[in-house]
């Protein structure tokens, strides 16, 4: 797995913020439902916590889409 990166502001997102903003699942407001059927992980681990802090280094998958975490840019 070679995941996508995903630009951080601030010091964390949580994971349901994370997956609107990716548009991981493809439909937005099925972001509350995919978390809690069990279908994200987080650093290779089932997470189902939507509030989850992400911070710089994580890994969320769902299916087979991919995003690490990262330190965003402080110019932008």
């Amino acid at each position: 797995m070679n995941p996508d990166t995903f630009p951080l502001r601030g010091d964390h997102i949580t994971l349901e913020a994370l997956i609107k903003a990716a548009d991981l699942n493809g439909q937005r407001e099925l972001a509350r439902a995919v978390i809690a059927d069990g279908l994200v992980q987080v650093n290779g681990e089932v997470e189902t916590r939507r509030g989850r802090k992400l911070r710089s280094g994580d890994v969320v998958q769902l299916g087979a889409a991919a995003l690490r975490v990262v330190d965003g840019d402080p110019e932008q």
